[in-house]
């Protein structure tokens, strides 16, 4: 493990796996180095060709937490990972992890392509919209303590998980360890700020973001975020758009590798 420092003093952790082009991953809400495997497998898949590096975005695992939050903090934390990957990265980002990458890609960090796996946009009726309120009854159940209360509004309301899986998740051991990161849950909430309503997504929030993008969605995964996957292909510039058979949104690194490996030598985008 290693740590790069962001602009505000936040320590972030890191681990390398491979040689060559720099290729970053950024994970979606509720997951970091010790919950996701595909770091160190897409390092051994794409290793001859990059170095993968996978970091515990602020407030998970290693990572340290410097109040007050806002999305921009995040984004700098990606370019002190970008600035020491050697100044330019290839960027790949999971769920709301996606759209925070997108936001930095917005922003103007030096991303030479990047890649979005399913980011969770409910943009029509194919599943219930995210409620008006739902952030602000996050932070309160937070504010009290009440993380375990917390993590269920967050599974079954912005991640739209059916009570029963919710109910199986707080039986197992992991979610002591998912309940240390709860707070984060916040952050993504405010990542994805007004895009999980069911209505179509801002047209100008990423108009900035001019680099190569692939967007990839699971042909197992549910309608809606196919339909958000397309959605937000259709807003960008330069994007493309593929779907990777059999997978769903727990995607494996062995069905992410080819794509990627074309997508970041240069080839077609879609």
């Amino acid at each position: 493990m290693n740590t790069v420092t962001s602009k505000d003093g936040t320590p972030i952790a890191f681990e390398r796996h491979g040689e060559g082009t720099p290729l970053i991953l950024v994970d979606g809400a509720s997951s970091y180095r010790a919950f996701n495997p595909l770091g160190p497998q897409l390092g051994d898949l794409l290793g001859a060709s990059h170095t993968v590096y996978a970091y515990d975005r602020r407030g998970r695992g290693d990572s340290g937490d410097t109040s007050p939050y806002s999305v921009d903090r995040e984004i700098e934390d990606l370019g002190a990972l970008i600035a020491e990957a050697g100044g330019t990265a290839h960027v790949l980002g999971f769920s709301s992890g996606a759209v925070l990458a997108l936001d930095a890609a917005a922003a103007g960090l030096p991303i030479i392509r990047l890649t979005l796996y399913e980011p969770p946009f409910v943009v029509d009726d194919s599943r219930p919209a995210v409620p008006g309120d739902y952030l602000e009854r996050l932070d309160a159940l937070l504010a009290e303590g009440r993380r375990g209360e917390a993590l269920e509004l967050f599974f079954s309301t912005a991640a739209g998980f059916p009570a029963e899986f919710v109910a199986g998740m707080k039986a197992d051991p992991i979610w002591a360890a998912l309940e240390a990161i709860a707070p984060t849950t916040a952050y993504d909430g405010r990542i994805m700020a007004d895009t999980m309503t069911g209505r179509p997504l801002p047209r100008d929030r990423w108009s900035s973001a001019s680099v190569p993008t692939l967007v990839l969605y699971g042909g197992a995964s549910e309608s809606w975020l196919v339909n958000a996957a397309r959605a937000v292909s259709g807003l960008l510039p330069q994007a493309g758009l593929r779907a990777l058979p059999d997978q769903t949104h727990n995607v494996t690194a062995e069905a992410l590798a080819p794509a990627l490996a074309a997508f970041l030598a240069g080839g077609e985008r879609a």
